[in-house]
Protein backbone atom coordinates (compact mmCIF):
# COMPACT_ATOMS: atom_id res chain seq x y z
CA UNK A 1 0.00 0.00 0.00
CA UNK A 2 1.41 3.39 -1.02
CA UNK A 3 1.83 6.10 1.57
CA UNK A 4 -0.25 9.21 1.04
CA UNK A 5 0.52 12.87 1.56
CA UNK A 6 -0.56 14.67 4.72
CA UNK A 7 -2.50 17.89 4.27
CA UNK A 8 -1.66 20.90 6.44
CA UNK A 9 -3.70 24.09 6.52
CA UNK A 10 -2.19 27.46 7.30
CA UNK A 11 -3.91 30.74 8.00
CA UNK A 12 -1.06 33.24 8.01
CA UNK A 13 -1.19 36.88 8.97
CA UNK A 14 1.83 38.17 7.07
CA UNK A 15 3.54 41.41 8.04
CA UNK A 16 6.51 41.68 5.68
CA UNK A 17 7.85 45.08 6.67
CA UNK A 18 10.84 44.72 4.33
CA UNK A 19 8.47 44.59 1.32
CA UNK A 20 5.58 46.62 2.81
CA UNK A 21 3.17 43.68 2.45
CA UNK A 22 0.46 43.02 5.01
CA UNK A 23 -1.81 40.16 3.93
CA UNK A 24 -3.87 37.29 5.18
CA UNK A 25 -2.88 34.05 3.43
CA UNK A 26 -4.72 30.74 3.44
CA UNK A 27 -2.68 27.75 2.31
CA UNK A 28 -3.30 24.05 1.97
CA UNK A 29 0.03 22.32 1.73
CA UNK A 30 0.43 18.62 1.01
CA UNK A 31 3.45 17.04 2.68
CA UNK A 32 4.77 14.05 0.74
CA UNK A 33 5.73 11.04 2.94
CA UNK A 34 9.41 11.46 1.97
CA UNK A 35 9.40 15.16 2.91
CA UNK A 36 10.75 16.36 6.27
CA UNK A 37 9.08 18.82 8.64
CA UNK A 38 11.91 21.39 8.16
CA UNK A 39 11.37 21.18 4.39
CA UNK A 40 7.61 21.75 4.82
CA UNK A 41 8.13 24.70 7.17
CA UNK A 42 10.72 26.26 4.87
CA UNK A 43 8.30 25.90 1.93
CA UNK A 44 5.58 27.74 3.83
CA UNK A 45 7.95 30.51 4.96
CA UNK A 46 9.38 30.89 1.43
CA UNK A 47 5.83 31.17 0.08
CA UNK A 48 4.99 33.94 2.54
CA UNK A 49 8.24 35.83 1.90
CA UNK A 50 7.72 35.72 -1.87
CA UNK A 51 4.00 36.45 -1.90
CA UNK A 52 3.01 38.08 -5.19
CA UNK A 53 0.66 37.57 -8.08
CA UNK A 54 1.43 34.37 -9.98
CA UNK A 55 3.15 32.56 -7.07
CA UNK A 56 2.28 28.85 -6.91
CA UNK A 57 3.49 25.60 -5.43
CA UNK A 58 4.47 23.09 -8.11
CA UNK A 59 4.01 19.32 -7.98
CA UNK A 60 7.22 19.17 -5.93
CA UNK A 61 8.67 15.69 -5.63
CA UNK A 62 6.18 14.50 -8.26
CA UNK A 63 7.81 16.78 -10.83
CA UNK A 64 11.57 16.96 -10.16
CA UNK A 65 12.27 19.24 -13.16
CA UNK A 66 10.24 22.07 -11.65
CA UNK A 67 11.10 24.41 -8.80
CA UNK A 68 9.38 23.98 -5.44
CA UNK A 69 7.68 27.36 -5.91
CA UNK A 70 7.40 29.47 -9.01
CA UNK A 71 6.11 32.78 -10.25
CA UNK A 72 4.78 32.95 -13.79
CA UNK A 73 3.33 35.92 -15.60
CA UNK A 74 -0.01 35.86 -17.41
CA UNK A 75 1.66 34.55 -20.59
CA UNK A 76 3.17 31.57 -18.74
CA UNK A 77 6.71 32.97 -18.72
CA UNK A 78 8.66 31.73 -15.69
CA UNK A 79 9.75 34.82 -13.75
CA UNK A 80 10.96 33.34 -10.45
CA UNK A 81 12.30 29.87 -9.61
CA UNK A 82 12.36 29.08 -5.87
CA UNK A 83 14.02 25.94 -4.54
CA UNK A 84 14.08 24.56 -1.00
CA UNK A 85 17.04 22.67 0.47
CA UNK A 86 20.41 22.21 -1.21
CA UNK A 87 19.97 22.09 -5.00
CA UNK A 88 22.83 20.91 -7.19
CA UNK A 89 24.93 23.21 -9.37
CA UNK A 90 23.35 21.60 -12.44
CA UNK A 91 19.86 22.40 -11.14
CA UNK A 92 20.78 26.02 -10.36
CA UNK A 93 22.41 26.37 -13.79
CA UNK A 94 19.16 25.20 -15.40
CA UNK A 95 17.08 27.43 -13.09
CA UNK A 96 19.04 30.59 -13.90
CA UNK A 97 18.65 29.91 -17.63
CA UNK A 98 14.91 29.25 -17.22
CA UNK A 99 13.86 32.16 -14.97
CA UNK A 100 14.72 35.81 -14.54
CA UNK A 101 15.13 35.34 -10.78
CA UNK A 102 16.36 32.35 -8.75
CA UNK A 103 16.04 32.01 -4.99
CA UNK A 104 17.06 29.17 -2.70
CA UNK A 105 15.87 28.73 0.88
CA UNK A 106 17.95 26.20 2.79
CA UNK A 107 17.20 24.73 6.18
CA UNK A 108 20.58 23.04 6.35
CA UNK A 109 24.05 24.44 7.01
CA UNK A 110 24.50 27.00 4.21
CA UNK A 111 28.29 26.51 4.28
CA UNK A 112 27.79 22.99 2.90
CA UNK A 113 25.73 24.30 -0.01
CA UNK A 114 28.16 27.11 -0.75
CA UNK A 115 31.13 24.70 -0.65
CA UNK A 116 29.37 22.24 -2.98
CA UNK A 117 28.64 25.04 -5.47
CA UNK A 118 32.05 26.73 -5.33
CA UNK A 119 33.94 26.29 -8.57
CA UNK A 120 30.93 24.78 -10.36
CA UNK A 121 29.73 26.30 -13.62
CA UNK A 122 26.43 28.04 -12.90
CA UNK A 123 24.84 30.48 -15.33
CA UNK A 124 24.40 33.98 -13.78
CA UNK A 125 25.63 32.71 -10.42
CA UNK A 126 25.99 36.26 -9.05
CA UNK A 127 22.24 36.84 -9.39
CA UNK A 128 21.14 33.73 -7.47
CA UNK A 129 19.82 34.58 -4.02
CA UNK A 130 20.43 32.10 -1.21
CA UNK A 131 18.73 32.39 2.17
CA UNK A 132 19.13 30.16 5.21
CA UNK A 133 16.95 29.41 8.19
CA UNK A 134 18.47 28.04 11.35
CA UNK A 135 17.67 24.39 12.13
CA UNK A 136 17.08 25.44 15.77
CA UNK A 137 14.50 28.02 14.63
CA UNK A 138 12.71 25.40 12.54
CA UNK A 139 12.87 22.83 15.37
CA UNK A 140 11.20 25.31 17.74
CA UNK A 141 8.65 26.21 15.06
CA UNK A 142 7.84 22.53 14.48
CA UNK A 143 6.54 22.39 18.06
CA UNK A 144 3.68 24.68 16.89
CA UNK A 145 2.85 22.60 13.82
CA UNK A 146 -0.61 21.09 13.71
CA UNK A 147 -2.83 19.97 10.85
CA UNK A 148 -4.67 23.34 11.13
CA UNK A 149 -2.41 26.33 11.85
CA UNK A 150 -3.15 29.99 12.55
CA UNK A 151 0.18 31.84 12.60
CA UNK A 152 1.34 35.43 12.54
CA UNK A 153 4.55 35.88 10.57
CA UNK A 154 6.57 39.08 10.93
CA UNK A 155 9.55 39.77 8.65
CA UNK A 156 11.60 42.86 9.44
CA UNK A 157 15.16 43.53 8.28
CA UNK A 158 16.05 39.84 7.99
CA UNK A 159 14.46 38.93 11.32
CA UNK A 160 11.57 36.47 11.44
CA UNK A 161 9.04 36.10 14.22
CA UNK A 162 6.26 33.54 14.06
CA UNK A 163 3.56 33.48 16.70
CA UNK A 164 0.84 30.94 17.40
CA UNK A 165 -1.33 30.24 20.42
CA UNK A 166 0.42 32.84 22.58
CA UNK A 167 3.94 31.56 21.85
CA UNK A 168 6.58 33.06 19.56
CA UNK A 169 9.68 31.82 17.79
CA UNK A 170 12.33 34.24 16.56
CA UNK A 171 15.10 33.66 14.06
CA UNK A 172 17.16 35.20 11.30
CA UNK A 173 16.79 34.85 7.58
CA UNK A 174 20.42 35.04 6.50
CA UNK A 175 21.40 35.95 2.96
CA UNK A 176 24.41 34.31 1.25
CA UNK A 177 26.22 34.98 -2.00
CA UNK A 178 27.41 32.64 -4.73
CA UNK A 179 29.63 35.28 -6.31
CA UNK A 180 33.19 34.21 -6.84
CA UNK A 181 34.40 37.40 -5.14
Amino acid sequence: MALTSTLYRFQLKLSDIDRDIYEGIELRVAMHPSESIPFLLTRVIAYALNLQEGLTFTQGIGSPDEPTLQVKDLTGLLLTWIDIGNPTARRLHKASKSAKRVRVYTYRDPAILLTELAGEEIHARDTIEIFSLSPKFLDRLSEFLERDNAWELLHDNGELSISAKGKSVHGELLRHSLSRG
